[in-house]
Formats: C-alpha cells, sequence, structure tokens
C-alpha cells in the first residue's frame, strides 16, 4: 500500500485561527504578575548526570516570562562564551559558570541568587 502524501497543513489535522479563541487561549497563559528582581530566589546548580561526564550549569528558581528568560539565557551565552538553552523554565549553559552568573545576577538585582548543590 503506497503513503499517501501530505501536501497542505492541513493535511495533518492541523487547524490555525485567529480569531477570539486564540486570544482567549494566551489569556489563560500568560502570568500577569511582575516578581521584582530583589524579591527572587534563583538558585545555580552545576549539573554532570546523563551528559556523558560534560558540566552544565543550571539557572533555577527565576519567575520570568519566558520571553524574558530567553533574553536573560542570551545575555548569561553572550557574557560567559558560551552555548545554552532554555528548558523547562530554567536556563541550561555550557560548562562550570557558577561564578560569573552569580555575579551578573548579582549586578542585575537579584541579591537573593545563590550557588545551590553539593
Amino acid at each position: 500500500m503506497k503513503d499517501k502524501k501530505l501536501n497542505k497543513l492541513s493535511d495533518l489535522g492541523l487547524v490555525f485561527s485567529t480569531g477570539d479563541a486564540t486570544d482567549a487561549f494566551f489569556e489563560d497563559h500568560v502570568d500577569g504578575q511582575i516578581i521584582a528582581p530583589v524579591d527572587q530566589s534563583p538558585r545555580i546548580f552545576l549539573d554532570r548526570k546523563k551528559r556523558k561526564g560534560k558540566s552544565v550549569t543550571i539557572i533555577a528558581h527565576l519567575e520570568e516570562q519566558d520571553k524574558r528568560l530567553v533574553e536573560l539565557a542570551k545575555l548569561f551565552k553572550s557574557k560567559c562564551g558560551v552555548g545554552g538553552s532554555v528548558k523547562d523554565g530554567r536556563i541550561i549553559l555550557q560548562g562550570d559558570q557558577r561564578d560569573k552568573i552569580l555575579q551578573l545576577l548579582h549586578d542585575m538585582g537579584y541579591t537573593n541568587a545563590k550557588k545551590a548543590g553539593g
């Protein structure tokens, strides 16, 4: 039996809308609260698990919107000269960058930022 070719997105079962339903979806999922950096307590971890022995720095407990997390990740990556990403509300950077990130967070006003872990 020959596979059917899918020529359009609608063939995949995807439906797009620009109406009120889309706006209501985003309103339900966007948190309108903005928490000042002074009131947040980000934690900086070093992790090697399931990474073939390579270290990564994880910045967790930043209570920011996803767009802001991406901006922060971009800043951290450029200041440290490493790669990284944002995943599950956490910023992940390559290598051991804990000291640099801690200093950057303190300079940005996150006075409760601390290194965490063993």
